[in-house]
């Protein structure tokens, strides 16, 4: 029974070029299946934009019931080596939940998610409207209130044997999950430069401060508010806008890892005033 549940569910999702979008009760099962931490397959990675956004929309719509309200959004696959992993060249948006934002140094279980990965990113939060008229990260700049190191801890969901692209991406919402927020940093003019010069590196702090990887800022579409730039126009298109204090996620300085029990992980951003940092523990 339980198989033709799924495969009910599947083909009511995303079962084939004359899919529209899926009624509220397939979405809500999806929904299920994402808090139940369950592997999805069978999407339809050949699915249009338009139909995987679609898919977004309406889980997103199940998920704020559980997560609490929208605060954001998540700029994926902006970093070259992972849009190769995932054979595509461009990123993709996710939403951004208020339960799933954690204070530095949360512990958590290394089988947070599905399919559980963890990256260095970098959030920042909108100051104004202004915002979505930048075109360049100089006039970004100026319209932020707080750069905010962080850890994403994506999901990606799919069954092991499904291999993810763009548009599945786009129809699970990014592989949102949770992320690790650290301490607000007021943007000053200096930080132009050095959000693409710095380095930064992912350590183990239980393993001896072990270095794991390390991504100059640059790895984020060459600037990392270059991803600001990319949100604005994509929801531009969509017919909306950011808006002040939406936290924008701006994607992974490296490929993603997987956690392991004991991990203790902490992201320094090298170059940056300070050195700035945020942590996760894993159980």
């Amino acid at each position: 029974m339980r198989y033709v549940f799924c495969l009910s569910l599947i083909i009511a999702l995303f079962g084939g070029a004359q899919a529209a979008c899926p009624s509220p009760e397939s979405v809500a099962a999806l929904a299920s299946q994402w808090r139940d931490m369950q592997p999805i397959s069978g999407l339809d990675k050949d699915m249009s934009p338009t139909d995987a956004a679609c898919a977004r929309q309406l889980l997103v719509g199940e998920l704020v019931r559980s997560e609490g309200r929208i605060v954001g959004y998540k700029a994926g696959l902006t970093n070259a080596a992972v849009q190769k992993r995932f054979g595509t060249d461009a990123p993709v948006r996710g939403i951004l939940f208020e339960k799933m934002l954690l204070a530095d140094g949360a512990e958590l279980p290394a089988k947070f998610g599905t399919r559980p990965v963890f990256e260095a990113d970098l959030v920042v939060e909108v100051k104004d409207e202004g915002i979505n008229q930048a075109r360049t990260p100089a006039e970004v700049l100026p319209h932020l209130s707080a750069l905010i190191p962080f850890i994403e801890l994506p999901d990606l969901l799919l069954d092991p044997g499904e291999t993810p692209n763009s548009a599945t991406l786009t129809a699970i919402n990014a592989g949102a999950r949770l992320g690790i927020l650290g301490r607000r940093i007021a943007p000053m003019p200096a930080h132009l430069d050095t959000l693409a010069s710095m380095s930064v590196v992912v350590r183990d702090v239980a393993d001896g401060n072990r270095e794991l990887a390390r991504g100059p800022g640059s790895a984020i579409l060459e600037h990392p508010l270059n991803a600001v730039i990319w949100l604005a126009r994509d929801l531009a298109r969509n017919g909306r806008q950011l808006k002040a204090g939406d936290l924008l996620s701006l994607g992974s300085f490296m490929p993603l890892m997987p956690p392991k029990p004991g991990m203790n992980i902490r992201v320094s951003y090298e170059g940056l005033p300070g050195m700035p940092g945020v942590g996760v523990k894993f159980k």
